[in-house]
């Protein structure tokens, strides 16, 4: 059922679609998640959670703080065909689509979109510590402003725009983003 929502959207995806991909019968579909809204706000709900628990791990394993921001940036553009820039985010996706009609769209993005820039701040955070990242930077802005250029991204990425400008343009959002430390003058 996720797959027939991030494909279409929610608008484009019918009934009929989702009683098809998940063979339960109309009843038992009602039965078991109310009504389309319901069932799609719990697919989200289930997505963004995947994602965060995703970063989180990562965040965790990863070698350096710096590594899961510049991972997280790069990610719409990993697949050299394109074809994950172009499919975009379920979360993105929705909430371009929902969140100015559906409050309760809105606010699932907004609990996601937080919860992404505190996993984002503590990587930071990590970075400072690790000698990654300029001790001057705000980390909290910081990963607010990573997220920003991964959405836009995520944007230009559905539009079809060539991966290749895709990756120039992450590769130029993180060099701004993620000022490397100013080593200090050799003393003589």
């Amino acid at each position: 059922m996720r797959d027939e929502f991030w494909d279409k959207g929610y608008a484009a995806t019918s009934m009929d679609d989702l009683l098809r991909v998940s063979g339960l019968g109309k009843g038992s579909l009602y039965g078991a998640f109310g009504d389309k809204r319901s069932l799609f706000l719990r697919v989200l709900r289930h997505y963004d959670d995947a994602n965060l628990l995703m970063l989180r791990e990562r965040l965790a394993s990863a070698a350096q703080g710096i590594d899961l921001v510049r991972e997280f940036v790069l990610s719409p553009t990993g697949d050299p065909t394109g074809a994950v820039a172009r499919r975009g985010c379920l979360l993105a996706n929705s909430n371009a689509e929902l969140a100015t009609s559906t409050p309760d769209v809105a606010a699932e993005a907004r609990r996601s979109y937080d919860a992404i820039t505190a996993a984002l701040t503590a990587a930071l955070e990590r970075a400072q510590r690790e000698g990654d990242l300029d001790p001057d930077t705000d980390p909290a802005e910081t990963a607010r402003a990573v997220l920003v250029a991964q959405l836009g991204l995520i944007a230009l990425g559905r539009t079809g725009t060539d991966i290749d400008v895709l990756s120039t343009a992450a590769q130029s959002a993180l060099a701004r983003l993620l000022p490397t430390p100013t080593l200090p003058a050799p003393t003589q």
